[in-house]
């Protein structure tokens, strides 16, 4: 008479040996490192490069508007007073329909004579658009007269001699904060994640209750 094997044989469990395969624990996303405050703190990491980058241009932009003084201006075959201060430079800018010829007047007390610049520089303020056209370096303090004429109808503004170099630097220093913002928020994002999600695994493990031990099979 033969002893039928029942190694192996279904007995309604889980792969014929007791119930379902167990659980995997639960892991709270409290226990889990790193914290999920570094999300927060790259978001407001973010917000900081963000800022400062809107910061550089706003000064930027305004440091450019102040090179003009359009509250006093004159136009072209007339002439205004304004008050000089030795050896700080000013710009003269004509704001004109039409590219046309520019001249204007000094007395020599206040400069020998103007240098045209060697750029260009220009700045829209509303519908107007006003360019540098000379500069000059009063060698006296006190009020004097400036008078420009043009071919073509224009109107005329002082202002100060432009910080290029300020300006570019601003700019550089606004795009530096936003590619930093770029790089740096997703970052520190996908290092979290990958972290959390790493620990998760070995917590997982760690707390993983044991494997069943199955006795000798029936014979």
């Amino acid at each position: 008479m033969s002893i039928p094997n029942t190694w192996g044989t279904p007995h309604g469990g889980y792969g014929g040996y007791g119930g379902p395969p167990p659980v995997p624990p639960v892991i709270p996303a409290r226990d889990l490192r790193p914290l999920r405050l570094w999300y927060v703190v790259a978001a407001l990491l973010g917000l900081v490069l963000v800022g400062a980058g809107v910061t550089f241009i706003v000064l930027t932009v305004k440091d450019t508007v102040k090179s003009v003084d359009t509250a006093h201006t004159f136009a072209g075959g007339s002439q205004r007073t304004f008050a000089f201060t030795a050896g700080r430079t000013r710009a003269i800018y004509v704001s004109q329909s039409a590219r046309g010829h520019v001249d204007c007047r000094l007395p020599r007390a206040l400069a020998d004579s103007l240098t045209t610049p060697d750029g260009t520089f220009r700045v829209t303020l509303g519908a107007r658009s006003w360019e540098r056209v000379f500069e000059f370096t009063p060698k006296a303090t006190g009020d004097y007269p400036v008078g420009c004429t043009s071919d073509v109808p224009a109107e005329f503004a002082l202002g100060d001699k432009p910080r290029v170099g300020g300006m570019v630097g601003g700019i550089f220093a606004a795009i530096g904060c936003f590619l930093a913002a770029a790089v740096v928020v997703p970052g520190i994002c996908v290092v979290t994640a990958v972290r959390r999600g790493r620990h998760r695994r070995r917590l997982t493990t760690a707390w993983a209750p044991p494997p069943p031990q199955w006795g000798p099979p029936v014979r």
